[in-house]
């Protein structure tokens, strides 16, 4: 076998630029796979996180009623006295917290700017704040007392102008479907990760937009997080209830997993396209190397080498081209992902109707992808080696001898 591979890398030896070109292909090839994996890895893992954090937590009670496309503010599509059923849920151990919010339609008016938001009540004092906070670029966070205050996304307070400090008017509907109006001062001023949503979402302490919507000890949802996801079913399972029904997040993003079913299709198909053309290139050079080679072939033949040998020689080569090309493709491929996973790619408002996105994406490279690729690699380089070495096996010496003809 050492023989084997000696006899290999000689041959291959005999035209180094061909063989790091072969290499080289392959290289480039498993470096885009790796890096288009990490991507779209990289893209639905932020997505995912960014809805459960910002929109639909990991689980959400609400009324069955409840049409959230509708923001609706009756009262019998409402949790009743909200704070006592999160009491409640909250003693569940797998439980993280759980808080009320509350969801109403309105417009926030700056002079002659005026646009269409989601105004969202929040407990204050809740750690499901903690993006909002972290967040902050201006002013303060909002006080549970403050019966004046809001808080606005960086990219809503640009177009209407806004500043920490400023006084907005903001119109909601209510419960009983009708509109009220009332002032309001800029507290401070949140940037997420995603800009669609920063223009669009407005808060204000829960107390405040029960109030303002005459919703008084009414919550549109509980919103619920939890420390480990996988327990979702398990505790989705425990609170279920026939007063209120329970939804998941996957339940609440329907849009995302049918966008992530999608990439997988594409990606798969991407696969098949780059490996296909590595394949051809290291074809191409085996069949350059078997037609140079065909009377050496045919001495190797006539001095009693067995056509499997013969065969085995050429996948040699193909394994070392394929060793050397996996090392490349890894090293640029690791480099690509590495700057990707860091400085990640701006691609500014790409908000889609129901799902949260971020303004960069960053690569996100797992384990199992790496693996997957790196073997799928070096086995498709292998394959590519069958047709040519089948070529030189079935080779007859006397023609051979004769230089083919």
């Amino acid at each position: 076998m050492i023989q084997l591979y000696k006899m290999a890398f000689r041959d291959l030896g005999r035209n180094r630029r061909r063989s790091f070109f072969s290499a080289l292909a392959l290289a480039i090839g498993l470096a885009l796979l790796l890096f288009m994996a990490s991507i779209i890895s990289g893209e639905m893992r932020d997505s995912v996180d960014l809805s459960v954090k910002l929109q639909s937590g990991h689980l959400q009670v609400r009324n069955a009623e409840y049409d959230e496309n509708k923001t609706s503010l009756a009262w019998n599509v409402l949790i009743e006295n909200p704070e006592a059923l999160a009491q409640q849920i909250s003693s569940l151990e797998p439980i993280k917290f759980v808080t009320p919010r509350l969801y109403a339609s309105g417009i926030v008016i700056s002079g002659d700017n005026s646009l269409g938001v989601r105004v969202m009540g929040v407990d204050v004092t809740s750690a499901a704040n903690e993006p909002y906070l972290e967040g902050m670029v201006s002013g303060a966070f909002l006080s549970a007392d403050d019966r004046e205050g809001i808080l606005i996304g960086e990219s809503l307070a640009k177009k209407l102008h806004l500043a920490s400090g400023d006084t907005v008017q903001v119109m909601v509907n209510t419960s009983n479907g009708e509109v009220d109006e009332q002032r309001f001062f800029v507290r401070g001023t949140y940037a997420t990760k995603s800009s669609s949503l920063d223009e669009s979402l407005v808060l204000m302490p829960l107390a405040k937009a029960q109030a303002i919507t005459q919703t008084d000890g009414y919550a549109s949802v509980l919103f619920i997080m939890l420390h480990d996801s996988e327990q979702v079913n398990a505790v989705k399972a425990a609170i279920q209830t026939t007063a209120y029904t329970v939804v998941s997040w996957e339940d609440l993003n329907v849009l995302l997993a049918q966008i992530q079913s999608l990439y997988n299709v594409v990606i798969y198909f991407i696969y098949l396209i780059v490996l296909g053309i590595t394949a051809t290139v290291i074809i191409n050079t085996l069949i350059m190397s078997v037609y140079e080679r065909t009377r050496e072939i045919g001495i190797l033949s006539a001095i009693g080498m067995k056509s499997g040998r013969i065969m085995a020689m050429f996948f040699a080569e193909s394994s070392l081209i394929a060793l050397g090309g996996v090392i490349m493709g890894m090293l640029l491929g690791g480099i690509a992902v590495a700057y990707a996973t860091v400085k990640g790619f701006y691609i500014g408002n790409m908000g889609v109707s129901g799902l949260v996105m971020g303004d960069r994406i960053y690569a996100y490279l797992t384990i199992q992808d790496a693996v997957t690729l790196t073997i799928l690699s070096f086995i498709v380089t292998l394959l590519a080696a069958l047709y040519p070495a089948l070529i030189a096996a079935r080779m007859q010496p006397v023609d051979a001898l004769r230089g083919g003809k």
